[in-house]
């Protein structure tokens, strides 16, 4: 039988809500508030709770006063990234699209991981030369909407391909267009009718990576 205490006081060992471990061990919140409370003192997730919570079955239902005898570590996000073979990609909270944005200031990354299949399929390039990120606006509606995700291709820096979609920098600003090299001047397209092109000096336009897939909601 499972010693509330036990249970929560290895709760705020961990940092971990109780919504939290429902959720990684798969039962409801309610179920973990009763086993906390001492509502409940029995669960077949006993394991599994122990798991997530770094200790012991021995230890939550008070058969041993070690919480550590015997515990196994929790896998790291790297562990069950190799045992899924999921490749990570940094995603960063820069948003490309409208005209353009500001890129001068720090910028945040967090790594998404995805399988390796799955992105194979779309690139050949190496994970660590790829980054997501999402579209602002409506300048290249219909091909990218405000808020898709967009896979840019660190691995591609000069324009190979006439009219595809690259993501570049003027200065502090970034966007994702489609450009065209036209003598030592790079004419700026926008998919949306309404917005003109633009023309920027070859040597003023620093392209950061080609687009390589856009997702979106549906």
């Amino acid at each position: 039988m499972i010693v509330p205490d036990r249970l929560l006081s290895q709760l705020a060992v961990a940092r971990m809500s109780q919504a939290e471990l429902a959720r990684r061990v798969g039962i409801s919140q309610q179920a973990i508030h009763k086993l906390v409370s001492g509502g409940s003192r029995s669960t077949t997730s006993l394991h599994k709770i122990a798991r997530e919570l770094g200790t012991t079955p021995d230890y939550l239902v008070g058969d041993t006063d070690d919480p550590s005898e015997g515990a196994l570590p929790a896998p790291t996000a790297k562990d069950i990234a190799q045992q899924l073979d999921l490749v990570g990609i940094e995603q960063i909270d820069l948003a490309y699209g409208l005209g353009a944005t500001f890129a001068d200031g720090p910028i945040g990354a967090e790594l998404m991981h995805f399988p390796r299949q799955w992105v194979d399929a779309i690139t050949s390039s190496p994970p660590a030369l790829l980054t997501w990120t999402r579209g602002r606006g409506d300048s290249m509606f219909p091909t990218i909407n405000d808020g898709d995700l967009i896979l840019l291709d660190r691995s591609q820096r000069r324009v190979t391909e006439q009219d595809a979609l690259w993501a570049f920098t003027v200065g502090d600003l970034a966007a994702i267009k489609r450009l065209r090299i036209k003598g030592d001047r790079v004419v700026i397209l926008s998919d949306n009718p309404a917005v003109p092109p633009d023309e920027e000096p070859i040597d003023e336009v620093n392209i950061v990576a080609r687009v390589a897939f856009v997702g979106r909601k549906i």
